[in-house]
């Protein structure tokens, strides 16, 4: 799998957080330990980096991701229950909107560790990098 050794980092990053803190957090906690434990393992990464979102050439407007690791891997938290269909296609439609290669879709709210691997079917190596935009 492309970018399996960033993946698995990040995933023992988060499993990190998990273990230490638990659920029952708001994201934005998960975000601040995930932060110190990217850190401490050397990943480069942006967080909660502002994207454009375009339509037909035409910018619509931004998003911010919750981390953009190692310029090709884009990383969304949740602290939920339970990742349902909605947030995967929430993941997917990012991946799509970025033209980002492979993401990480990370949940923190159950009470075991649960994430989701995915990669963009329509990547489009010619088109801008999602680090360049």
């Amino acid at each position: 799998m492309k970018y399996e050794d960033i993946t698995r980092q990040i995933i023992g990053c988060a499993m990190k957080v998990h273990s230490t803190l638990g659920n029952g957090f708001q994201e934005v906690i998960y975000q601040r330990a995930m932060n110190i434990e990217l850190e401490k393992h050397g990943l480069s990464f942006v967080r909660e980096k502002e994207m454009p979102i375009f339509y037909k050439a035409h910018q619509i407007g931004t998003r911010r991701v919750d981390f953009f690791v190692e310029n090709c891997i884009m990383v969304e938290l949740k602290a939920i229950i339970q990742i349902e269909n909605v947030h995967l296609a929430q993941a997917r439609n990012y991946l799509e909107a970025y033209n980002a290669e492979v993401g990480l879709l990370l949940n923190f709210g159950s009470s075991s560790l649960t994430f989701k691997r995915m990669v963009n079917p329509k990547f489009n190596s010619s088109l801008t990098a999602a680090t360049d935009l």
